[in-house]
């Protein structure tokens, strides 16, 4: 059976898809932010495709999916349209090869184990592809609020890694041992150095805290206490409640000057 991911209404991604009229990118914290998402992007069509697969909210999955590739989609040309430098460049053509390649994993037949072995050592390469180009524009930007729009952005590709790899243990794929700890503790500390950081403005505090009072439920999610069908549920489900707190905050942290 193939997969049904016709284009649908962007209301799965709620504040996560560019508002009408702003589908270019302005200045490098705009930049920083798209490419940070990327990098979230690669994370999240992979628990979309992997909850898919183990019949796993697929009500919610699906468009989740198929949202997520057309997001990734538009933000790479609006990234290579801006990159403002040769690295950057040569570093958004390279995942745009990527994601070519990637996007024939994603789609055309319904998931499958064997398929999903492979799909999750692109998405690695793919992640990889992202953070390089976001440690990139973060350069370029040489300022404070630049660090600070890459760790918030982080901080969404964490939430979605934390999912995806929990779905993957669950179908019983090959995942690097303690990479679902070391991604909960990464997490943890960047949301440490977040609230300390002088440069945090007061809004994007006050939703930090309700991050973490989110990533309590999360963390119990993921020690997987429930029903096994019961704990995929929750996993999925609250991933996609703590990344829309993080898309406002990485946006909060973009805005400043």
């Amino acid at each position: 059976m193939k997969l049904n991911l016709a284009r649908r209404p962007m209301l799965a991604l709620l504040g996560l898809a560019p508002l009408a009229g702003r589908t270019q990118v302005h200045n490098l914290n705009e930049a920083i932010n798209k490419a940070g998402r990327q990098r979230m992007l690669s994370q999240r069509c992979a628990k979309a495709y992997l909850a898919l697969g183990q019949g796993v909210k697929r009500e919610q999955a699906e468009p989740v999916l198929a949202e997520s590739m057309a997001l990734f989609d538009r933000q790479l040309v609006e990234l290579r349209a801006f990159a403002p430098s040769t690295p950057t460049r040569d570093t958004f053509a390279d995942m745009d090869q990527q994601w070519s390649r990637h996007k024939l994993l994603l789609v055309g037949n319904a998931p499958s184990r064997p398929r999903a072995e492979a799909l999750l050592a692109s998405t690695q390469q793919l992640l990889q592809a992202a953070q390089r180009g976001t440690e990139q524009l973060e350069e370029l930007s040489g300022k404070p609020a630049g660090r600070l729009v890459n760790l918030a952005g982080r901080q969404r590709m964490l939430s979605q890694r934390l999912a995806m790899l929990y779905l993957a243990q669950a179908w019983q794929l090959p995942v690097e041992p303690g990479s679902l700890r070391q991604a909960q503790a990464e997490f943890l500390a960047a949301q440490a150095r977040l609230k300390a950081d002088p440069g945090s403005p007061p809004a994007a505090l006050a939703e930090l805290e309700r991050v973490d009072q989110q990533f309590v439920f999360f963390a119990a999610a993921l020690q997987g206490t429930s029903e096994r069908s019961r704990a995929l549920e929750e996993v999925f489900s609250t991933s996609e409640r703590m990344l829309q707190l993080l898309d406002r905050i990485t946006q909060l942290y973009a805005r400043q000057a």
